[in-house]
């Protein structure tokens, strides 16, 4: 007897119903696939469906091909989702904070995790026709669902049927890594495939991971009413990122109740009862955790397995796809586009890398994906922004580096708003004025970093920053901070004494 099939979505309520409609109808019936397709689609996620989307309006036959929900990670548990219950945290958060701003708060107050979780699954349902089956097919799209595979260098088959194409994008996403914990899958746990099926809130979670989904669900479950205790085997959060931005996070949620474990390996889990039992090693002493849940957001695995690749001569190693610059595969018909082929498994990424792969695919372009400047956010309280270099990195490729901050504490805004935690780094190297890197920390971070990664995008300065209006009072002064910072530290004792001069010969 097999196994029952694993069920798309939980609940099963209209909110949910309402999404399968859109973007994994049960009546759907494939089309019948044309002769030849300029482009087959494999993944429906937000490479795959820019990519469609681009080639259609361009005028070419495109097949679009997914096996599971079309939206992709984003849309059914990624950024919609986790948007939605960050929010809600959010809410839970100024109540509390009220008192603060003079603001009387009944006693008694609480939050209902259903509701919260049923507007999450409304809100979902609601953005779910943008990527629907439907408007794909309005576009003139050929959407088929099911399981894709290449037959040969120029085809795929999906349920029986052979798309025969010019050109095809590989672009199946990425899904949630497991480590090999002994123990752990027979206990149970929960990744951001099933995160948001919750109905009730854990009293304890456990958190596996510090990266950017571990920090913003440790931060919303602890808002939200659960007990959290976040372990990772690296000594601080968010490696990737700025370590003051970092620490100033990890100090913020541990007052908000998180409990870290940095430095620390689980060693093993187990069922016990309702709960789980979970071994970890630090400071060289064991110590058991009891959770009724356990969350792992330890990373991403590419999505390759049923390509059937070696069939198109596509490589596939470690890290997905292998793609070149131009997002080629080895067999020059086939580009990959993604998380499946990129470590920037970002969504905004993902729509980039797809707009590259349509550019060089039908107009002979030579569009490069290192070429790419790629903003990211960490959707915290405070969201901790960053784009381009690392100092470490403006190190090694310029010499030495300089860092300007400017501390929230010293921008009217923030203080006005209560959120003087944070600050704006730009790096430059020398005396050079042209931004190489920076970090906003911020409780709209995601906001003002989009304006620092047009200025190394178009290779501005912290001059331009300088000459920019903002509008006052707002947060984003402190990028014209930033350039009024560095504006001043070129006024030299020489310097000085010189304008000094013109300016008294002047009167």
């Amino acid at each position: 007897m097999s196994a029952p099939a694993r069920p798309l979505v939980l609940p099963d309520d209209a909110h949910n119903r309402g999404l399968l409609r859109s973007v994994r109808p049960a009546d759907w019936r494939n089309p019948a696939p044309a002769a030849r397709y300029s482009l087959v689609v494999i993944g429906a996620g937000t490479a795959g469906l820019v990519s469609a989307a681009a080639a259609a309006s361009l005028g070419a036959r495109v097949a679009l091909v997914e096996r599971g929900l079309l939206g992709g990670d984003c849309l059914n548990v990624g950024c919609v989702p986790s948007k939605a219950l960050l929010r809600a945290a959010k809410a839970a958060a100024a109540v509390r904070a009220a008192g603060e701003f003079g603001v009387r708060v009944p006693a008694g107050w609480s939050v209902d995790f259903a509701a919260v979780m049923e507007r999450l699954r409304r809100l979902r349902a609601g953005i779910a026709p943008h990527d629907s089956a439907e408007r794909f097919r309005r576009l003139g799209v050929d959407v088929f669902l099911g399981e894709a595979g290449f037959v040969a260098e120029d085809a795929v088959e999906v349920a029986g049927t052979r798309l025969p194409f010019r050109r095809a994008v590989i672009a199946t996403g990425a899904r949630a890594a497991a480590p090999p914990i002994p123990g752990l899958a027979e206990a149970g746990f929960l990744t951001n495939e099933n995160l948001f099926w919750l109905t009730e809130i854990p009293r304890r979670l456990l958190v596996i991971g510090g990266g950017p989904i571990g920090c913003e669900m440790a931060q919303a479950f602890a808002r939200l009413g659960s007990t959290v205790t976040l372990v990772d085997v690296a000594d601080r959060v968010l490696p990737r990122d700025d370590p003051d931005g970092a620490a100033l996070l990890r100090a913020r949620l541990a007052s908000e109740g998180v409990r870290f474990l940095l430095g620390t390996k689980v060693l093993r889990a187990a069922a016990k009862g309702s709960e789980k039992a979970v071994t970890v090693a630090h400071g060289g002493q064991e110590e058991a955790l009891a959770a009724d849940a356990v969350l792992v957001a330890v990373g991403r695995a590419p999505n390759v397995d049923g390509l059937q690749a070696e069939a198109a001569g596509v490589r596939v190693g470690r890290g997905g796809v292998e793609v070149d610059d131009r997002l080629r595969t080895a067999n020059p018909r086939v580009y990959a586009a993604g998380d499946c082929c990129s470590a920037w498994k970002f969504t905004h990424a993902a729509d980039a890398m797809a707009r590259i792969v349509v550019r060089n695919a039908f107009f002979l372009g030579r569009a490069r994906a290192s070429a790419l400047v790629i903003p990211w956010c960490t959707y915290t309280d405070p969201e901790v922004g960053h784009v381009g270099l690392t100092s470490t990195e403006v190190e090694a490729r310029h010499g030495p580096v300089r860092a300007i901050t400017v501390p929230l504490e010293d921008v009217d805004r923030a203080v006005l708003d209560g959120e003087p935690e944070g600050f704006v780094k730009v790096l430059t190297a020398g005396r050079s004025d042209r931004i190489l890197g920076a970090t906003v920390v911020a409780r709209h971070a995601s906001g003002m970093i989009g304006e620092l990664s047009l200025a190394i995008t178009h290779r501005l300065g912290l001059r331009a920053l300088s000459a920019t209006i903002h509008p006052y009072p707002t947060v984003s002064e402190a990028l014209r901070k930033a350039g009024d910072e560095w504006q001043r530290s070129r006024l030299t004792p020489r310097v000085r004494r010189m304008l000094g001069w013109l300016a008294r010969r002047g009167t």
